[in-house]
C-alpha cells in the first residue's frame, strides 16, 4: 500500500494540481488546500484503481481530477470503518471520518470529466499528527 499521487487546490469543487509532496497540519489538513480547516473532511483519499477504472470506461481523467488529496495503490478506502487510523509515510497519522459524500449539485469536476466518483468512492479524514508526505510513501492501516 502506497501513495501514488498527491494533489492540492486553492478552490473547492475544482480539480487539484499534482505535487510531489504535501505538508499536513494537525487538526487542520493539507497546508494551502481549500478543504483545510477545523472540520472532519481535512484530507480526501481515492484509490488509484478507481481512477484507472474511469480511464478504462473512456473518461479522460488523471490524478487530482476528482479533487482527491491522496491517491493510493492497494487500499480499498471505502471498506475501512470510521475511526480507522492510517499512517502516511513516517510522520502523518489520519483518522477516517467519512466514507463517500452527498453532492447536492453536479460540481465542475462532473462537467469537466463526465463523472465524479468521489461521492461513491472517496473517503475523508482528519489529521491527528502532521508532517510531510511524498509520492511513493508507504500507507499503513491501524
Amino acid at each position: 500500500m502506497k501513495i501514488v499521487s498527491l494533489a492540492t487546490s486553492l478552490k473547492k469543487g475544482t480539480r487539484k494540481t499534482k505535487v510531489d509532496e504535501l505538508r499536513l497540519v494537525e487538526d487542520h489538513g493539507v497546508e494551502g488546500d481549500a478543504h483545510a480547516g477545523p472540520w472532519h473532511r481535512q484530507v480526501s483519499f481515492l484509490a488509484a484503481e478507481q481512477i484507472a477504472g474511469c480511464v478504462e470506461r473512456g473518461l479522460s481523467v488523471d490524478f487530482g481530477d476528482f479533487a482527491e488529496n491522496v491517491a493510493s495503490e492497494g487500499v480499498d478506502w471505502k471498506t475501512l470503518p470510521l475511526g480507522t487510523q492510517v499512517n502516511l509515510g513516517d510522520e502523518v497519522l489520519i483518522e477516517i471520518t467519512q466514507i463517500g459524500k452527498e453532492c447536492h449539485k453536479k460540481c465542475a469536476i462532473y462537467y469537466q470529466a463526465g463523472d465524479c466518483i468521489m461521492p461513491r468512492e472517496g473517503v475523508f479524514g482528519r489529521v491527528l499528527k502532521g508532517g510531510t508526505v511524498r509520492v511513493g510513501d508507504a500507507i499503513r492501516i491501524g
